[in-house]
């Protein structure tokens, strides 16, 4: 997988992860909410809310938090209406930038979003210019220490997993978007914890980064990108080699 999704299993070793936690519970609401008020308060009918609730317990999210996040989607309790947004841009070195927005305020978040690639190297692009570098895949997320390879992959691959990828103290199961719910369900049946499970866009090319300069800047990039509450998630095909990653973390 590209050097963001080993970035994110070192922040996780190095125990970013606990200092991150408010902010990605938030994130988590806001999906629920909006999945909720999208397609209903009923995840039996509505798979964006299901992988929302299923994220949301994987991130080990209070029961209370996510009833609380769909009566903010159904109406039932007052709350922000936010709209979702994509932002599609350009990082160091070519890097493609993919952005999903949740923002009551579009003016705001695209001002923040613009500051920051300006300010390291990047720009905003038109709508469509880095979509079609990335594939809509689901991912479910198991730490490499509680299965073994051949088991997890047989029961990932009889629910309809398309494939198993290694990478950096993660199995990382790659499924196409409908099927990510039934090897979800699959996993949890045998027991086996899983770190996250998502929908995501997967780079199908990668642009390497092999100065110390330009990789440093994009990880700068892409943390500040990811303190901006309206910034939920961001996809890129930047790819650093893991030594020199380690040494910049």
């Amino acid at each position: 997988m590209s050097g963001h999704s080993k970035w994110a299993t070192i922040k996780r070793k190095k125990g970013k992860a606990d200092a991150e936690r408010g902010r990605t519970f938030t994130r988590l609401i806001k999906e629920v909410t909006t999945a909720t008020r999208e397609g209903g308060g009923d995840p039996e009918g509505n798979p964006r809310l299901r992988t929302a609730i299923a994220s949301a317990k994987a991130a080990n999210m209070p029961q209370d938090n996510i009833k609380r996040g769909i009566l903010k989607g159904t109406g039932d309790l007052p709350g922000v209406t936010y709209e979702a947004v994509i932002y599609e841009g350009y990082g160091p070195g070519g890097v493609a930038l993919f952005l999903e927005v949740f923002t009551d305020n579009k003016n705001r978040a695209v001002a923040d979003i613009r500051h920051i690639l300006t300010k390291y190297g990047g720009n905003l692009g038109a709508a469509g210019c880095v979509a079609w570098m990335f594939k809509k895949c689901g991912v479910v997320t198991v730490d490499l220490e509680v299965g073994d390879e051949d088991t997890i992959m047989e029961i990932a691959m009889d629910a309809g997993a398309e494939d198993i990828i290694t990478e950096a103290g993660v199995f990382e199961i790659i499924t196409t978007p409908d099927s990510l719910e039934p090897v979800r369900v699959a996993i949890e049946a045998k027991g086996i914890p899983m770190v996250s499970t998502e929908v995501i866009m997967r780079p199908e090319t990668f642009v390497k980064l092999s100065t110390e300069k330009a990789a440093n800047s994009m990880l700068k990039m892409y943390e500040l990108l990811e303190e901006i509450d309206d910034v939920q998630k961001i996809w890129s095909n930047f790819d650093i080699d893991q030594s020199l990653l380690e040494k910049l973390a």
